[in-house]
């Protein structure tokens, strides 16, 4: 039987917002059409879609308002996403949360809200779509059901976004999904300080398997091995297919130490699956593994993969089913 989560796992929560790769990304039709709408439809003169990371509200779409985000403490959406039913302020100056707001007593001058959580798929709330009014004012529960409608859309929206980045043979992230991902948390740690690391790994051999047994039993060890992978990684941790039989792991708040330890993990759980040909052959899968922490000098995601692509092809020439991390210190 299906349980809602507990609303109170924030891990969870930003775990599911990140799986989402949103935060900063450019603005886009779909999200802006949905705010436009609102506008027009509620009659008010500021809507949003708001996100909510650990120390911000971010907007992915807004109209009447200048601020690209703003301090989470002092957001309304902070306290919508706590709840599962739409939060409604008919008049903030009235309301002991908000009275002494900046943005209720300053600009923007917030009277009135509305706003309907954002819940992704698998239950947890990661934003809101936001009605505000400078007026107070009391949102009838026919305009609330349209904003929720409005709010269902934006989650369906930002689902195809997950599901476009998403390999087809394999479910994980494609090349281009992963590199929206590590381009974020390089953001993160600009802005943050915050430690991340990722490992690049290539299957050992995947030519010989091709060649012995046939593209179609190289395509269930390729499903195999992400679902190996996706078993054994933390929920945080974001992997991807970056062409042919090579992945990326994306290892947040890990330093390089920590993820050299990881990748071993990742490296005996390949080397000890059960995978099979389709014609029922043990076959014996092992894949090697460079790692390469994020550091000051790392211009953007490409720059980062290519600075763990050094310790993988050292592993891969030093015998394999090994892990490298860069600097060439080794696990095997």
């Amino acid at each position: 039987m299906y349980r809602s989560p507990d609303l109170t796992d924030e891990p969870a929560r930003l775990a599911a917002l990140q799986r989402l790769a949103v935060m900063d990304t450019a603005p886009e039709e779909p999200f802006e059409n949905v705010v436009a709408l609102v506008r027009t439809v509620l009659s008010v003169p500021i809507a949003a879609v708001s996100l909510l990371d650990a120390d911000r509200q971010w907007f992915k779409a807004r109209s009447g308002i200048d601020a690209s985000q703003t301090p989470r403490d002092l957001s309304f959406c902070t306290h919508a996403i706590a709840q599962r039913d739409p939060l409604v302020v008919p008049d903030a100056t009235k309301d002991l949360r908000f009275a002494d707001n900046p943005f209720v007593i300053g600009d923007p001058s917030i009277r009135s809200y509305a706003g309907v959580p954002l819940r992704t798929p698998d239950g947890y709330n990661i934003g809101s779509l936001c009605a505000i009014d400078t007026q107070a004012r009391d949102f009838s529960p026919a305009e609330i059901a349209i904003l929720d409608k409005f709010a269902r859309i934006v989650v369906d929206e930002l689902e195809l976004r997950r599901i476009a980045g998403r390999d087809q043979l394999t479910g994980v992230l494609t090349r281009r999904g992963f590199i929206q991902s590590a381009e974020h948390e390089i953001e993160r740690f600009r802005r943050y300080d915050r430690p991340a690391s990722l490992a690049m790994l290539d299957i050992d051999r995947f030519k010989s398997i091709n060649d012995t047994y046939g593209h179609p039993s190289g395509d269930v060890v390729l499903r195999q091995v992400a679902m190996v992978l996706d078993t054994v990684k933390r929920p945080n941790d974001v992997l991807g297919r970056l062409g042919g039989e090579e992945f990326a792991m994306l290892m947040p708040e890990t330093d390089q130490d920590a993820a050299l330890a990881a990748s071993d993990r990742f490296r005996e759980a390949i080397a000890s699956a059960r995978i099979e040909s389709l014609c029922g052959a043990q076959l014996d899968v092992t894949a090697s593994f460079g790692v390469a922490s994020l550091g000051p000098a790392t211009v953007d995601a490409e720059a980062w993969l290519a600075s763990a692509d050094a310790p993988l092809y050292a592993a891969k020439r030093g015998g394999r089913n090994r892990c490298m991390a860069a600097g060439f210190n080794a696990t095997a």
